[in-house]
């Protein structure tokens, strides 16, 4: 029987005018911003009260540089500076400058919340909840995530808002670009038990993207072009992301308040974290991470920056000016923008918009990756999209400031193997003043003889303070913290927290060389024209199996030993000097197992945050939804034959066959309805396919239906 040929006539299908998933389509039109514009007028109010603050950030790092280039130069001269010294030199002068340019911008956001001062647009915490009035979509874009857990902390999230008395004034977006049939299936049937749950007052919509082009960008931009005209803004939510109830209206509060601002940025706070690793970076995070955004924040102005989620966007800014042109050439460089959040806030501020940040705002939240490795993995693809900057800069039109922001995102993965080079020379340097002979005639007069030499009292002072500009915004969030009675009981205390600065700044420490290796990896991998493509973000325990421990961590290992060697052929003094360095490579892994640990974070009571004393509601809520057991599909198309409702949902949610040109054949999809042919029974069938091949069964109503039809053995 030809059981593909018989599917129109298939009990499976449901009914195709009716759509379960989604509202009534309200189109807004985007056209592709160029990258040659024309720079719109700043408003000169803004540009008033801004350019005092920027003049003292650009002053402090400026005097900050030279003062550590000329002692710098100082520690090198003594005998004359060689080509090799010089080249340190230079590369002194470009890592103290980006050290001294973070510094002076934490010394900013010590006073801002030292002296309590109140954001530009006034967001305060602690008043009154303000009404609003207009219309908000909240996005949840996801791809290949649990989707147990992803639901159950929108689930909290909705409930915290209906909380608020406003739940009528938001609508609710899960927007699917999932490729794993099975977590597809799963998605469906969360999405279908959370809207019975939450019951019909809650509008919460369901959409699958059968291709996920341009990745989350497109996703974003799919949306605007299917619903955007209906709402004034969207709230962009991560898979991880949390927020309060109260720090969303808040956020809309502020949007209705100021009619030119396009976005505003939240601070989000690591939560959730387990094994080591995650919990000193959850403990960094939620004690310097206010400062550092303060400071930012006081300096930005309306040029801030977008980091892709937790942020409120106005969509009709959003619809005109933030759809991102494809790159010329082949990846890494070319094709769909990666780093995509960086350029939409910089497109949207060359429109004319305000872009801003609420560092004081409360309520943000999301988490971290357990291990480093994980942390690594999710870092080389940041350093993809932001290396794709560099063809962004030239653009036309863009702010002085958001071209600072690309700079700044560039930068903090060239720093890495600019240290690297560093250290090398710095070994190199030292064995040619060990080994290499003096040249004691040199061509022309001279009365002395050159050869390297350098002054180490100096240069243990130019460490000495270069360390210094790296620790003391530490100690100065310390500071600010100790002023908060609340925080600080919250935090355990003013000397558990000065322990745990301690520890933290240890860990940290022996950590940085190993990521140094490997954001080094990542670029020179990325200038070869290796794409890094895009991995499913691990959320687990963090445990790492020891095969994959000794591959990974072996190249930092080697790089250790060659380093220990090359400064103890020299001297032991320098061994000693390179230690911090050395010592962190060569304890990558036992470090790394430690550090991916559970049991160990269980243990390190000294990363204690407020979140974990006393957590909010919304935190309690989602942690209790996603506990709850939960059965995993492992066959799509197993639980597509045994649950009707779910698979009447899923064909009414499926678009038609469509047009297509001749001769356009999805392999997939012509292989699997070869092998639906070939079997004799469902069972046998569904044994054929490949995951990608259900993928696409999954997404045609005639072959899925065909499939559906056939009968047990």
């Amino acid at each position: 029987m030809d059981t593909v040929g018989k599917v129109h006539g298939s009990s499976w299908r449901g009914d195709p005018h009716q759509n379960q998933f989604l509202p009534l389509e309200s189109p807004m039109e985007m056209a592709v911003q160029p990258l040659r514009a024309r720079q719109p007028q700043i408003q000169a109010s803004e540009f008033a009260t801004a350019w005092p603050r920027r003049a003292c950030i650009l002053a402090g790092t400026v005097l900050l540089t030279l003062a550590g280039c000329y002692e710098m130069y100082q520690v090198l001269q003594v005998g004359g500076v060689t080509i090799l010294e010089w080249i340190i030199l230079v590369l002194f002068v470009l890592l103290f400058a980006w050290i001294a340019f973070s510094f002076t911008s934490a010394i900013a956001g010590f006073f801002v919340l030292l002296f309590r001062s109140k954001d530009k647009l006034g967001i305060d915490s602690a008043a009154a909840l303000p009404a609003i009035e207009s219309r908000t979509a909240l996005l949840l874009p996801t791809y290949n995530e649990d989707p147990y857990r992803v639901l159950a902390r929108l689930r909290a999230i909705c409930e915290s808002v209906e909380e608020t008395g406003c739940a009528a004034r938001f609508d609710w977006f899960v927007l699917s670009d999932t490729t794993d049939p099975a977590v597809w299936i799963a998605e469906e049937a969360c999405f279908l038990r959370l809207r019975r749950e939450l019951g019909q007052d809650v509008r919460i919509f369901y959409r699958h993207r059968p291709q996920n082009t341009a990745r989350k960008s497109g996703n974003i931009e799919d949306w605007v072009k299917r619903f955007g005209s209906n709402y004034e803004c969207m709230l962009i939510l991560d898979a991880d992301s949390l927020m309060t109830g109260d720090s969303i209206v808040r956020l809309v509060a502020a949007m209705e308040q100021h009619q030119h601002v396009a976005l505003i940025q939240t601070l989000p706070i690591v939560v959730n974290a387990r094994t080591l690793f995650a919990r000193w970076q959850q403990f960094a995070g939620r004690l310097y991470g206010p400062l550092i955004a303060a400071g930012i924040a006081w300096w930005h102005g309306s040029e801030g920056n977008y980091w892709g989620h937790n942020a409120i966007i106005r969509v009709r800014a959003f619809a005109r000016y933030a759809a991102l042109p494809e790159l010329k050439g082949r990846k890494p460089f070319g094709g769909h923008i990666l780093s995509h959040d960086f350029i939409e806030a910089a497109f949207m501020r060359r429109g004319g918009w305000a872009i801003h940040m609420a560092p004081t705002l409360r309520g943000s939240y999301e988490e971290c990756p357990p291990s480093l490795l994980d942390f690594a993995a999710r870092d080389r693809r940041w350093c993809q999209g932001n290396l794709q900057h560099l063809a962004l800069l030239p653009a036309r039109g863009l702010h002085w400031v958001s071209r600072l922001h690309l700079l700044t995102g560039i930068g903090s993965y060239l720093t890495a193997p600019l240290w690297f080079i560093f250290l090398v020379l710095g070994i190199l340097v030292s064995l040619q003043a060990q080994f290499v002979r003096p040249e004691y005639f040199p061509k022309g007069f001279s009365l002395f003889p050159t050869w390297p030499a350098q002054d180490p009292i100096l240069a243990a002072w130019v460490f000495v303070a270069t360390m210094g500009m790296l620790i003391l915004p530490k100690l100065l969030a310390w500071i600010v913290m100790l002023t908060h009675g609340d925080e600080r009981r919250k935090f355990g205390g003013g000397f558990r927290v000065l322990a745990g600065i301690l520890a933290e700044t240890l860990l940290s420490g022996l950590t940085a060389p190993v990521m140094m290796i490997f954001q080094s990896s990542a670029v020179g991998g990325i200038l070869l024209g290796r794409d890094a493509g895009w991995q499913v973000q691990r959320r687990d325990d963090g445990a790492v199996s020891r095969e994959d421990t000794l591959r990974k961590y072996s190249v930092p290992t080697l790089f250790g030993v060659a380093m220990a060697v090359s400064a103890y052929v020299v001297s032991l003094p320098l061994l000693l000097w390179m230690m911090p360095v050395i010592l962190g490579l060569l304890l990558a892994i036992p470090l790394a197992t430690l550090s991916s640990s559970a049991s160990a974070g269980t243990a390190s009571s000294l990363f204690r945050t407020p979140e974990e004393t006393s957590p909010p509601q919304v935190l309690l809520r989602a942690n209790e939804l996603a506990n709850a057991s939960h059965r995993q599909i492992s066959c799509p198309l197993l639980e597509l034959r045994g649950n009707a409702g779910l698979r009447e949902a899923h064909f009414n949610n499926l678009s038609g066959p469509g047009l297509r040109n001749r001769g356009e054949v999805d392999p997939h999809l012509a292989i699997a309805r070869a092998k639906i042919e070939d079997a004799e029974s469902f069972d046998e069938a569904a044994g054929f396919l490949s995951p990608r091949e259900k993928f696409a069964v999954l997404h045609s109503p005639a072959v899925l239906g065909a499939l559906l039809d056939l009968q047990s053995p």
